[in-house]
């Protein structure tokens, strides 16, 4: 029989964001899957290039779904496809959204959708050390205090699990149907990575 005391301890650390990823998604709807699927393919490569024109670089964009289906409408009204793929952009510029969005807009138009926008750090390496520094120092705290009221002493660690979370993670969701302004302002924020430990002491 396992004795002892298990506890769990959190560590929270915050730090500025350094990236900014953006999803873009370029939708049709036609008649039939080829027009469908050439009229998206057109608008991506347009979109692409206007974002390579804004100094994104090909190794921060990539495509992160493409989709075909038939889009249902309203019985015996006419058939239709929808295609529409999806591009991720992901860059250190987080004061470049507006310019981004815009000359996504300028060429795709109402084609254009903004899914969604997150700021996140690059190498969590030391923030996750600390955020486990924190979290063993608590749990280690909570079980000493839980042992002094069961009349016990703390003897060695037995085992340790962790969870780790991270946030929070901002995004909106925009239909781009004409242009914004470029002076949009988004703020980045503080972003958080948390880390939990559930750990076992034996008795002394």
């Amino acid at each position: 029989m396992e004795t002892g005391v298990k506890v769990v301890g959190s560590g929270q650390v915050s730090t500025v964001p350094d990236v900014l990823r953006v999803s873009f998604s370029v939708e049709h709807v036609a008649p039939d899957v080829a027009a469908a699927v050439a009229r998206v393919g057109e608008r991506t490569d347009a979109v692409i290039a206007a974002l390579r024109g804004q100094g994104v670089e090909a190794s921060q964009l990539g495509t992160s779904a493409v989709n075909v289906f038939q889009d249902y409408k309203e019985p015996g009204g006419p058939t239709a496809y929808r295609s529409s793929h999806t591009i991720t952009v992901e860059t250190k510029d987080l004061t470049g959204f507006g310019r981004l969005l815009n000359a996504a807009v300028d060429v795709a138009g109402n084609d254009l959708g903004l899914h969604g926008l997150q700021f996140d750090v690059e190498d969590k390496t030391e923030l996750l050390t600390r955020a486990r520094e924190l979290a063993f120092q608590q749990a280690r705290e909570k079980a000493a205090e839980l042992a002094a009221l069961a009349g016990y002493s703390l003897g060695s660690v037995t085992s340790v699990s962790e969870t780790y979370g991270h946030g929070p993670i901002r995004e909106v969701a925009l239909s781009a149907g004409k242009g914004f302004d470029s002076a949009i302002n988004i703020t980045p924020g503080d972003h958080t990575i948390e880390v939990s430990l559930v750990v076992h002491f034996s008795w002394a």
